[in-house]
């Protein structure tokens, strides 16, 4: 049985660090609003020369020593970006040749905060058809490039970074289909219909401006712990695990209060929650994998561990995957 293993893991933050307080004086908000209502402490902010295709090279770059793995070995980046350097190429080609990984395949994913989730996915099955033998897969974002400053109520979630894993395939042997290392089962859906929830403002085929982020956020909260806590508990039916099995989840790092709501309807512990958000705050496709590899430096992630991700975004789009370590 081939499987994609999880190698490795990196992040990439800007040094710039721009706090609550920072944030106050130019806004109509407060340290103690934004903390209460969020969990967001601070968020890292991309300075002049930093990109998201800078910050996706970092993270794939120390991806890639925890691995122990040549930029010449890898033959599949897949990035997911709602910010892109440009509107093509895709940025994953800028990231090829910053690396020096050679003519491999390379391309972006589009799915806003679940944009990981699809890009892992769609890598986990370039690499079980036998496409590929390794991939770099990263989520980087420079989403301050997207706010409107003036809007306190998007301007105070988001931050820029970016995060990457390097999956491999590897033959596992004769396992049963929840036993075993590697990425274990992926369930991701999308709903166009709520569009106008959270969604830019802007397009080259529109507008032919970059635009802004607007959201709706209780409309988008509401949906966000509903839609999660079903594809959560469609991926642990489809492997055939009891919840209480999961030793870690790695949550899309929006909102802690969606955190928290999500898992007390899964009845998971708050120890087995992977939360960035009051340091990182939203950073859409790059949280995922930026929690993993703090979860990942820390130690709380060990071989054979059971963990969980999971993510919605704009779109709608969510999803989730099971991987054993």
């Amino acid at each position: 049985m081939i499987r994609s293993i999880v190698r490795g893991a990196g992040s990439a933050l800007p040094p710039r660090v721009v706090t609550n307080r920072e944030l106050a004086e130019r806004l109509d908000t407060s340290d103690e609003w934004i903390v209460e209502r969020t969990g967001i402490r601070q968020r890292h902010i991309a300075g002049e020369g930093e990109t998201t295709a800078t910050l996706a090279t970092d993270a794939a770059r120390a991806a890639l020593a925890d691995a122990g793995i040549e930029a010449g070995d890898i033959d599949l980046i897949v990035l997911a970006t709602a910010t892109p350097d440009n509107t093509f190429p895709a940025t994953a080609t800028k990231v090829q040749v910053a690396l020096g990984c050679g003519p491999c395949a390379a391309f972006d994913v589009a799915a806003v905060c679940s944009g990981f989730l699809y890009a892992m996915s769609t890598a986990d099955a370039m690499l079980v058809s036998g496409q590929a033998k390794r991939a770099l897969v990263i989520g980087a974002e420079t989403f301050s490039r997207i706010l409107d400053w003036e809007d306190r109520t998007t301007a105070v979630l988001f931050g820029d970074g970016a995060g990457a894993i390097v999956l491999e395939a590897q033959d596992v042997g004769d396992v049963g289909h929840n036993e075993g290392p590697g990425i274990l089962t992926s369930q991701l859906h999308a709903d166009g219909k709520h569009h106008d929830l959270l969604y830019v403002d802007g397009g080259p085929s529109t507008t032919q401006t970059v635009g802004h982020l607007r959201m709706k956020g209780r409309e988008v909260f509401r949906h966000a712990v509903v839609n999660l806590a079903q594809v959560l508990n469609d991926v642990v039916a489809k492997a055939d695990i009891a919840v209480d099995q999961i030793d870690l989840v790695v949550p899309h790092q929006a909102n802690i209060r969606i955190l928290e709501a999500t898992a007390k309807k899964l009845g998971l512990p708050p120890e087995k929650l992977v939360v960035t958000v009051d340091r990182h705050a939203n950073t859409s496709a790059a949280s995922v994998p930026l929690a993993f590899a703090a979860a990942r430096a820390d130690g709380r992630v060990k071989p054979g561990d059971l963990v969980l991700f999971e993510a919605m975004g704009g779109g709608f789009t969510w999803g989730a995957s099971l991987v054993r370590m």
